[in-house]
């Protein structure tokens, strides 16, 4: 019994002490204050301010926006006056984004304006001394890469199921608009490509900024590209194949871009679905949406335009003395007789007017006044590289060449 009792005053004791400790701890203890993240965006510590982000409505001004700060009207008639050189205050659209900047001292001044047009650049009006509007844009990372594939559905599907933006599929028919008839091709096509890619901040996507290298593997033979420019200082890029031949032909594949069906062949005897009757069909039939641009595939000059019962609205396009192309069917005409086109102007809009049962464009080719088969000819093409600056693009084609096809034979081997 007496050592129960001893047993019971030492721990009683030492509990009294830890309570002691504890409680002396947290007396002696400072609270650390967390420190606010420093934010930094359009050139401002955010921190320093009230931030007002919001998205210009419908039927907003940059008055409007204002009134809704308690901007004067007078105080906006200053700004609109000073800014105006540098900031076409018409141009704020609905949908985009915008942020105000507020003193934290007086809650409702405002201090700085920022419009955003577009997801890259930036205006700013800076009120805090005087008025002060300038264009700015945020920063930019580009990270290359490489990538290989095979089609599976379209080129925009395949695309983006190889992790990349569909927006690369329009560069890549841009650039074999002479060579790949995007028609036609199928499952098992294969392409690679070396581009690089704009990211906002290091993170946010921004697109396609060029384009490197590439190959499409089409009908079972390899379409290299390689943008090149003769002269360095030129503003425009030619795309060479790995021996130094120009892609560009003299001619487009298609009068409409890449993504369409091919509906109906040039025939010699084909079931007219309207006439109910077989006879010749002397073009190639694209059909498409109405009111889907169609594209003049080479340079030329109008040579007619107008309406008859089978043709519907229709342009015929002299290109030399040899060519000629007509294009059937569409719902609008956009060129006149005698003026000169360019390859790939809009002529007009796809559409079902005469002997059509829905929208489509009737491709039409005469070669030496003969209506030929389009998609069977073999067109010439642009002028060639200047054999001076060939070492130049060998030197600068070959470890590009190398790169894709090492990773395509990685790629295409599993």
């Amino acid at each position: 019994m007496k050592y129960a009792v001893l047993t019971l005053l030492l721990l009683f004791t030492l509990i009294s002490c830890n309570d002691k400790e504890e409680k002396n701890d947290k007396e002696n203890k400072t609270e650390v204050p967390v420190k606010e993240p420093i934010v930094v965006e359009f050139g401002f510590t955010l921190n320093d301010f009230q931030v007002v982000n919001d998205t210009v409505k419908n039927g907003d001004t940059f008055g409007t926006l204002m009134d809704k700060h308690d901007l004067g009207k007078y105080k906006v008639h200053e700004i609109t006056e000073k800014a105006k050189d540098s900031f076409n205050f018409r141009d704020i659209r609905a949908g985009r984004p915008y942020t105000i900047l507020k003193s934290k001292k007086a809650p409702n001044t405002v201090q700085v304006f920022i419009y955003q047009p577009d997801n890259i650049h930036y205006n700013v009006i800076d009120l805090r001394d005087s008025i002060v509007a300038y264009r700015n844009k945020k920063p930019i990372t580009i990270k290359r890469r490489t990538i290989a594939t095979e089609i599976e559905g379209s080129l925009s599907e395949t695309l983006s199921k190889a992790g990349v933006d569909a927006s690369l599929a329009q560069n890549l028919a841009d650039i074999y608009a002479y060579s790949v008839d995007f028609f036609k091709i199928q499952k098992g096509d294969k392409f690679a490509v070396t581009f690089n890619e704009k990211y906002i901040s290091d993170t946010i996507y921004a697109g396609v900024e060029s384009l490197e290298a590439s190959f499409f593997e089409y009908k079972g033979k390899k379409i290299y590209a390689f943008p090149f420019k003769q002269d360095t200082t030129a503003k425009k890029v030619n795309y060479y194949d790995e021996e130094g031949k120009v892609l560009k032909t003299m001619f487009l594949k298609a009068p409409l871009k890449f993504g369409f069906r091919i509906s109906s062949k040039f025939s010699t005897r084909r079931f007219h679905p309207v006439q109910q009757r077989f006879k010749a069909h002397n073009g190639t039939d694209y059909a498409a949406p109405s009111g889907t641009p169609i594209i003049t595939t080479a340079n030329g000059v109008v040579e007619k335009t107008g309406y008859t019962a089978g043709n519907g609205n229709f342009v015929k396009v002299k290109h030399n003395g040899t060519y000629s192309t007509q294009y059937l069917h569409m719902s609008k005409i956009l060129v006149r007789r005698g003026q000169r086109v360019s390859q790939g102007d809009v002529i007009g809009k796809v559409g079902s007017t005469g002997l059509a049962t829905g929208p489509h464009v009737c491709y039409r080719f005469w070669k030496n006044g003969v209506q030929v088969d389009a998609l069977k000819q073999k067109l010439p093409n642009s002028i060639p590289m200047d054999a001076k600056y060939k070492p130049r693009f060998i030197a600068e084609m070959t470890p590009l060449k190398k790169e894709l096809d090492s990773i395509a034979t990685i790629k295409f081997k599993k």
